[in-house]
């Protein structure tokens, strides 16, 4: 069973071998105790390749659904590439806006 405090900082690539960022929490639908999405701390580069517009504190954090991983182990790795992510939602948590 892998808990969620050993993703957390975990790094994620898309599936055309872009690093996307890091883990940095989760979704939870409460109801069905069922994880939904992969909040994911944008890199620079990927938040400047994804046309997002960068606070001037903090980072831009998007939620990823899980069905979208397709593989895990040292890294995640998503099904989707680059381009796909491009309407990803950023998370409400973070004062971001696209």
């Amino acid at each position: 069973m892998v808990t969620v405090s050993k993703i957390d900082g975990m790094k994620v690539i898309t599936s055309d071998a872009y690093t996307l960022g890091e883990i940095d929490g989760v979704r939870m639908d409460p109801n069905a105790w069922k994880i939904t999405h992969l909040q994911i701390d944008l890199m620079e580069d990927a938040i400047r390749d994804l046309a997002y517009k960068k606070p001037l504190l903090g980072s831009v954090r998007i939620c990823v659904p899980v069905d979208m991983v397709n593989m895990f182990g040292d890294v995640i790795t998503l099904k989707t590439s680059l381009q796909q992510l491009r309407d990803s939602p950023v998370c409400s948590n973070k004062k971001s806006d696209k």
